[in-house]
């Protein structure tokens, strides 16, 4: 008999509990759907960076000054209350230019480059702290907190972006589309040939949300992209002989693959042009407004 009480005791003291989760679950699934529409920054990590050293592919490496703006759009699916899938489409613009540093051989070296980012990701968001107070329905004569939803979360996913890095010939003044110039000898080299300018990326970084109320809210998230080419700038390897540049591709293409200021030897056939060892990567900071969709009734009303 004091067995069967302790049990109904254990189970009465429970369904507080109990009940509180189940509303939770609700209130969740009732709004696991959301848009998000961002604005933000990019910028670039590579072979033409702006830092006064030797190029590095590290944050280190980061020139303020070539941040350029970024226009996201999104759609967020929850699979459970601490997981969710977040697929984004995300424009920008990167660029570098080796007139930036006042590292000799970089500066000697006097590329540049610029191009359009499209880019198309797929994110696992696993949060990592999370608060929520008030309830989702408005009662005459019944007095609740304000309602507002925070989060914190980090994400890893997989993406496919595309590129088309272009130069500025101290020619004719205009920016060229470098990739079909093989100004590293792609193209003219049996043993060199023209990289892809659609690729693979890993993101991966941190954010946050705050909702205002059941819909509506605004987050930051700050991600680097790990991508698996070393040619979003153009540059990788070593110098390809200048004058067979001139000869098949036009003077023109000569320039971009050789502009150095003072020609010295550092741009003889073979000499290093980029370091082919680190692949190229790049990094967004979003501000964003996100909106819930209901997608149905919830059976344990909040208050």
């Amino acid at each position: 008999m004091k067995k069967q009480l302790l049990v109904y005791l254990i189970l009465f003291l429970s369904l507080p509990s109990i009940s509180q989760a189940q509303r939770i679950r609700a209130r969740w699934k009732a709004y696991r759907y959301e848009w998000s529409f961002g604005i933000g920054a990019s910028n670039f990590l590579g072979d033409l960076g702006g830092a006064n050293q030797i190029g590095t592919h590290g944050v280190k490496d980061l020139e303020v000054t070539k941040t350029r703006p970024s226009l996201a759009a999104g759609f967020r699916y929850k699979i459970n209350p601490f997981l969710a899938l977040h697929t984004h489409f995300t424009f920008s613009q990167l660029s570098g230019d080796d007139k930036l540093t006042s590292e000799q051989f970089r500066r000697n070296r006097n590329l540049n480059f610029k191009t359009n980012i499209y880019e198309l990701n797929l994110n696992l968001e696993a949060s990592l702290l999370s608060q929520r107070e008030g309830g989702i329905y408005r009662l005459k004569g019944v007095k609740r907190s304000s309602s507002f939803e925070a989060a914190l979360y980090a994400f890893v996913g997989i993406g496919v972006f595309h590129f088309n890095p272009k130069g500025k010939s101290e020619i004719d003044g205009n920016w060229h589309e470098l990739q079909p110039l093989g100004t590293e000898g792609q193209g003219i080299s049996p043993a060199r040939s023209k990289y892809k300018r659609t690729q693979v990326c890993i993101p991966l970084g941190i954010g946050g949300r705050y909702f205002f109320n059941r819909r509506w809210g605004v987050g930051f998230e700050f991600g680097i992209r790990k991508t698996f080419t070393d040619y979003i700038d153009d540059v990788s390897k070593t110098y390809y002989d200048n004058g067979a540049i001139s000869q098949t591709q036009g003077q023109i293409a000569a320039n971009l693959a050789d502009p150095s200021i003072i020609k010295n030897g550092q741009s003889n056939a073979g000499e290093q042009r980029g370091d082919p060892r680190y692949k190229d990567s790049y990094m967004f900071a979003i501000f964003s407004i996100h909106y819930k969709i209901r997608t149905g009734r919830t059976n344990f009303p909040i208050f």
